[in-house]
C-alpha cells in the first residue's frame, strides 16, 4: 500500500483514493468496487468502509441500493474542502486550476490586508513579524521558505479579525502552496522579502490603501514568477521535441 507517513490505515486510504478520484482515475458516475480497493491497498474491509464514508462526506462519493457506489459529478465536490484542494495541487495542478486559485486570492488577500490595517494588534504584528524573519532566515531551503510564507499570509488574515475571512485561510494556502512547490522548487523566483516587509509595514502603519497596493504587488509579482518558470517549462519541453532521434 501506498504510505503517507503520519496517518493510519484509514488516513492512508482515503489519502489514496482521494487522490486517485481527484486525478481522474474514476470518471464521474463510474462504479468503484471496494473489494478491489481491499486488495490493492492491502487493508481490510472496515478501513475501505470507512475511507468511502470519509469521502462521501467530501461530495466525492454516493452510495444508491442495487446502484452501488458511484464517483459524484465534480460540480458535486466539496472543493473547499482542505483536503481536496491540497490533493488537486499536490500532483500536476492543471492551468485552469491555478487560474482559479490566482483569482481568489485576488479577490480575498487585498480584502484581508485592508482590514487588517485597521485591526491589527500587537500579537498580530508580531506574528507576521516573525514569519518574515523566518522567510529571511529560510535562504535556499525550499520547504522553509514555503512554509514561512504560509505563516506570514495566515497572520496577515487573521489580524482582520474576521472569523469567516480567516477560514479562506485554506484556499489561500492551497495557492501559496502549489506556486511555492513550483516556483521555489524551480530554484527561479524574484525575492518577495521586501514587498512582504512592505506589506508588514503598511498594516503596521495602519494605512490600508498602502497594504492593498503591497498585496497587488505580491500578487503580480508571484503571478510573474510562476509564468516564467511554466515557460521555461515549455520551452525544455520544445527542446526536448526537437532533439534528433536516435537511429536504430
Amino acid at each position: 500500500m501506498v504510505t503517507h507517513p503520519g496517518k493510519g490505515l484509514h488516513g492512508q486510504a482515503v489519502e489514496e483514493l482521494g487522490r486517485r478520484i481527484i486525478r481522474g482515475d474514476y470518471p464521474p458516475g463510474s462504479v468503484v468496487d471496494p473489494v478491489r480497493f481491499e486488495t490493492e491497498l492491502g487493508v481490510s474491509k472496515t478501513v475501505v468502509r470507512e475511507a468511502m464514508r470519509v469521502l462521501a462526506s467530501k461530495g466525492l462519493l454516493e452510495s444508491k441500493q442495487k446502484r452501488g457506489t458511484t464517483i459524484r459529478p465534480r460540480s458535486d465536490w466539496n472543493l473547499l474542502d482542505s483536503d481536496l484542494l491540497r490533493w488537486q495541487g499536490s500532483s500536476a495542478p492543471t492551468d485552469g486550476f491555478l487560474e482559479d486559485l490566482a483569482e481568489v486570492r485576488a479577490i480575498v488577500e487585498p480584502a484581508g490586508a485592508r482590514l487588517a490595517a485597521a485591526r491589527r494588534t500587537p500579537s498580530d504584528l508580531a506574528a507576521m513579524r516573525q514569519a518574515l524573519e523566518a522567510m529571511a532566515a529560510a535562504g535556499t531551503d525550499a520547504d522553509a521558505m514555503v512554509e514561512a510564507d504560509l505563516a506570514f499570509h495566515r497572520a496577515l488574515l487573521d489580524a482582520a479579525h474576521n472569523e469567516l475571512l480567516s477560514r479562506m485561510e485554506v484556499v489561500i494556502e492551497a495557492g501559496l502552496r502549489v506556486r511555492d512547490r513550483i516556483v521555489h522548487g524551480a530554484r527561479h523566483f524574484s525575492d518577495s522579502i521586501p514587498v512582504h516587509q512592505e506589506l508588514l509595514e503598511a498594516v503596521e502603519a495602519g494605512d490600508p490603501d498602502a497594504a492593498v497596493a503591497a498585496v497587488a504587488s505580491l500578487l503580480a509579482q508571484a503571478s510573474d514568477d510562476l509564468a516564467a518558470v511554466r515557460a521555461g517549462e515549455d520551452h525544455d519541453d520544445a527542446a526536448t521535441d526537437t532533439l534528433p532521434k536516435e537511429t536504430p
